[in-house]
């Protein structure tokens, strides 16, 4: 009995001595369950308030006055431009700026006192379906209370009709609120952020393991000329990975693609490049190929919660935002929902190709300089 304790003992010790010599994965054992708790604790929220809202109003009542500040007062809305130029509001919902867009017609006021039940129309840009349900759900009830002090002394046989003005909801770029047509396009960049950063560093940190690094070192190439020799062979994986996920898109979900095909491409281009670079990175990090998948875990993590896939952007607090905006994911979910579901043109993209872009070189400087200092 003694000696089978003193054998598990010595295993235990053992096993302790490695753990405390592998402190990266010590650390991402300690890390990720922290992660997941603020996540889910204070970051995902699936209802989410204070949407961005544009107002096409043709006239400036009381009324009026009134369905805009019980929407505003609902916290569901924030008014950021109220013009009378349909054709700019329409532009805003296109290209993301917005996610609701409110037409209030000429002589809607004079309509709801003769009592025709005027219309009132809400644009909602359902490409998210969870994003804007809510508040779609809410409108109709919103606007009847914000009407109800109006519905007064003479006008007091208004607020007998069960339905004073007809809210009309569109689902832009989604009528049927289909999930697929939101999900499926992204995964076109949850897929490539899992394998691209995961196959490139566990290439690189493979060499180490099989002591095939020195010779790789020894070789008259810059660090430069390592990361594009390594990373190269994978881009084209990661096109097989993308045409695979749209044509599936297209024959098994029916998602529509009404976009430019260039304009995607460039977007997959560079995002494929900035999870290479970002994969490359941790390699010079890890020093196994365990070390280097708990890694790619520990960032795509908090990219799948952060980036709009799962859970609604405008919904997390403002701290979370700032994060999922530093995440590639995020920016190439804009592009690639806005190319197959809106036809957003290149040029209102600019800021998404942009921060991936600009992603890519910090990344791709920071395996540099890492690299070189494994050279010295």
């Amino acid at each position: 009995m003694l000696r089978s304790l003193n054998g598990i003992f010595a295993i235990l010790s053992k096993e302790m001595i490695q753990m405390s010599r592998d402190r990266l994965t010590f650390a991402m054992i300690l890390m990720i369950p922290v992660v997941q708790l603020v996540l889910f604790g204070y970051a995902i929220n699936t209802d989410p308030k204070h949407l961005a809202t544009a107002v096409h109003v043709e006239e400036q009542t009381p009324m009026v006055r009134s369905i805009l500040t019980g929407m505003k007062n609902s916290d569901y809305f924030d008014f950021i431009l109220t013009t009378g130029n349909g054709e700019e509001t329409e532009s805003l919902l296109r290209d993301g700026k917005v996610s609701f867009v409110l037409s209030i017609p000429a002589g809607f006021t004079k309509a709801l006192i003769r009592g025709e039940q005027p219309q009132l129309l809400l644009e909602a840009d359902a490409s998210d379906p969870a994003a804007a349900s809510n508040a779609m759900a809410q409108i109709r009830q919103i606007v009847l209370q914000a009407l109800q002090p109006d519905l007064t002394g003479p006008l007091s046989y208004l607020a007998v009709s069960a339905d004073p003005v007809d809210v009309v909801v569109h689902r832009a770029y989604n009528p049927e609120g289909i999930t697929q047509y939101n999900i499926v396009p992204g995964l076109v960049g949850v897929i490539l952020t899992m394998t691209m950063v995961m196959i490139t560093s566990m290439a690189m940190t493979r060499e180490v393991e099989r002591g095939t690094m020195e010779n790789l070192l020894a070789m008259p190439v810059k660090p430069y000329q390592v990361m594009f020799g390594k990373i190269t062979p994978y881009i084209f994986v990661g096109i097989i990975q993308t045409f695979i996920i749209l044509a599936a898109a297209h024959f098994l979900f029916r998602v529509p693609f009404a976009g430019s095909m260039s304009v995607l491409a460039l977007g997959v281009s560079l995002f494929i490049l900035a999870n290479l670079a970002l994969g490359f990175t941790f390699s010079t990090i890890a020093r196994s190929q365990m070390q280097a998948m708990q890694l790619t875990i520990f960032f795509f993590l908090p990219s799948i919660l952060l980036s709009g896939f799962m859970f609604p952007f405008r919904g997390m607090p403002i701290w979370a935002q700032w994060i999922g905006e530093a995440l590639p994911l995020t920016h190439f979910l804009r592009i690639i929902r806005g190319v197959m579901l809106k036809d957003t043109p290149g040029m209102a993209l600019l800021n998404e190709f942009a921060a991936i872009g600009l992603f890519m070189l910090v990344v791709g400087a920071i395996a540099m300089k890492r690299y070189r200092r494994t050279l010295d």
